[in-house]
């Protein structure tokens, strides 16, 4: 029987030192929570951080999918991305813009208010 392969416990950044090679200077990150409510708004969070930081990701260590962690470890980690992040924000669409516009396009709609 063959051993599940773990996740890593921070995010690798390949793509994003994929696109750093390339030239470019602003990353950002994206994510989205409240799609699978019956009822109620879909937010959206965005980050962009530096990448010239060389205790980044110590600092960061643990960020991955907020789905895969903890309310406590979400909100310690929040503060922790607030303080180093270059700008962040968050955006959302109520619930009668997903009545209007269906799941996928609030979504995307709150991810561009981020």
């Amino acid at each position: 029987m063959q051993k599940k392969k773990k996740k890593p416990r921070t995010a690798s950044l390949t793509y994003e030192k994929k696109y750093l090679e390339l030239g470019y200077t602003r990353i950002i990150g994206l994510d989205e929570a409240g799609r699978g409510a019956w009822a109620g708004p879909v937010f959206a969070g965005a980050v962009a951080l530096p990448h010239n930081t060389d205790d980044l990701m110590d600092r960061l260590a643990g960020v991955r999918d907020s789905k895969e962690m903890t309310p406590k470890q979400r909100e310690i980690l929040s503060e922790t991305i607030q303080q180093v992040a270059v700008v962040w924000g968050v955006g959302s669409a109520s619930s009668q813009e997903i009545d209007e516009l269906g799941i996928i396009s609030a979504t995307k709609l709150a991810m561009r208010r981020a």
